[in-house]
């Protein structure tokens, strides 16, 4: 991918004060390419609607880009859009799935037999589904017992925000993934001799796209609204520029999901209920590493900074991220995970959870995409060469 202008300026600060910055992988084209399956895929042309919406080029590797208008094609293959599943059914020994329940926008309900069922969904869905259908035992914080929901862990995301008086960024040309970051306070990459906490996390400086309603941009200080807040965001829409901290979050007893006891969705079955708040490891991580971050954002020289650590509590009311994990966590011991190391349920050993991010124990220092595709690939591989030519757990409790 090409660089904008605020990436090369974050790239050259970074090499000045010590660090080795890269640009941030990206499953965006960067050229107009075949892939394996005949699909067409454009060219980004960084048009600033990558993040948060479809893309018009199919320049952006998602799967309905990417796979499902190849499997189409198949006579085996069917999609029931718009539609929603209820529940997993399971047979009198509640040790095997046999079909799953939907409904459709007409509000009719379904049974679609299945002798795999794998659950593909978003991970606070998987983990939804999984108490719906009661596979697997709710976890319960006050004993610390059972395993769905259980290793809810977030993300700890910061930000350092710089505008130029001289400078021209231009940050509505953007793409979802195009920037230049730095590693070295992520993971163990550094040392935490004396620092009071663990994890870390990447730094970064991209361009998604500053739509006008989420981004504007003012110096500290500025009136909320009015004529002068109407005149800053005008003179420094263009000139300004988020750095990120994305940070590793643990999961803690107190963190976890599980049904509402009183709020219902519009089939009558309870909510899906998080219970989350940053803890001190979180909060030292992201102060530490968003002061890092500033040493960065001072040596781009810019007109002002405004250093912005993660601090607690939690609140709904600042978006963050969407890359939530855990609530169907792998292991090696069906009493603390739900799903085996082939993602494969311990209760239910035809029902597999394949690559989703509700899979993972703890929350590390980058976005899930790229080990959910791993876990995918592996756990596909699992079923096609050992489950399917001999049915039944692939790893013995």
């Amino acid at each position: 991918m090409k660089q904008p202008y605020g990436a090369m300026l974050f790239a050259d600060a970074a090499h000045k004060v010590g660090h080795s910055p890269f640009p941030m992988p990206a499953a965006t084209l960067s050229q107009a390419y075949v892939n394996p399956l005949g699909m067409r895929l454009g060219q980004c042309t960084f048009c600033g609607f990558c993040d948060k919406f479809g893309c018009g080029n199919y320049a952006k590797s998602s799967p309905q880009t990417c796979v499902l208008p190849a499997l189409m094609r198949f006579p085996n293959f069917s999609v029931r859009t718009e539609s929603e599943v209820l529940r997993i059914n399971l047979d009198s020994t509640g040790r095997r799935a046999t079909s799953v329940t939907y409904i459709d926008t007409s509000g009719e309900e379904w049974e679609q037999p299945g002798d795999l069922i794998l659950l593909c969904a978003f991970s606070f869905f998987n983990v939804e589904l999984m108490l719906h259908s009661k596979i697997g035992t709710p976890y319960d914080p006050r004993t610390g017992q059972g395993v769905v929901g259980r290793n809810y862990a977030y993300q700890t995301v910061s930000g350092v925000n710089i505008i130029f008086k001289d400078k021209i960024l231009n940050p509505f040309i953007a793409a979802g993934a195009s920037g230049m970051m730095v590693d070295d306070y992520n993971g163990d990459n550094f040392d935490h001799s004396n620092l009071g906490f663990v994890g870390g996390g990447y730094m970064g400086a991209t361009q998604t796209g500053a739509r006008p309603i989420s981004t504007r941009p003012v110096p500290v200080g500025t009136a909320k609204w009015g004529s002068e807040w109407k005149k800053a965001t005008a003179e420094t829409y263009r000139k300004a520029l988020t750095l990120a901290v994305h940070g590793s979050c643990y999961s803690y007893r107190d963190c976890f999901l599980d049904l509402d006891p009183t709020y219902k969705d519009r089939f009558g079955r309870p909510l899906m209920r998080m219970t989350f708040d940053f803890h001190n490891n979180e909060l030292k991580m992201s102060d530490y590493l968003t002061n890092c971050l500033a040493d960065i954002a001072r040596a781009m020289k810019p007109t002002e900074i405004a250093v912005d650590p993660r601090k607690g509590p939690y609140t709904v009311t600042i978006y963050q991220s969407t890359h939530n994990t855990g609530g169907t966590a792998m292991g090696t011991d069906p009493t603390t995970s739900v799903v085996n190391r082939y993602c494969q349920s311990w209760d239910v050993s035809n029902v597999f959870i394949p690559g989703g991010a509700s899979v993972f124990p703890q929350n590390h220092g980058y976005n899930p995409t790229d080990t959910v595709g791993a876990l995918a690939f592996w756990t596909a591989n699992a079923i096609t060469t050992e489950y399917l030519k001999s049915p039944g757990p692939l790893v013995q409790a």
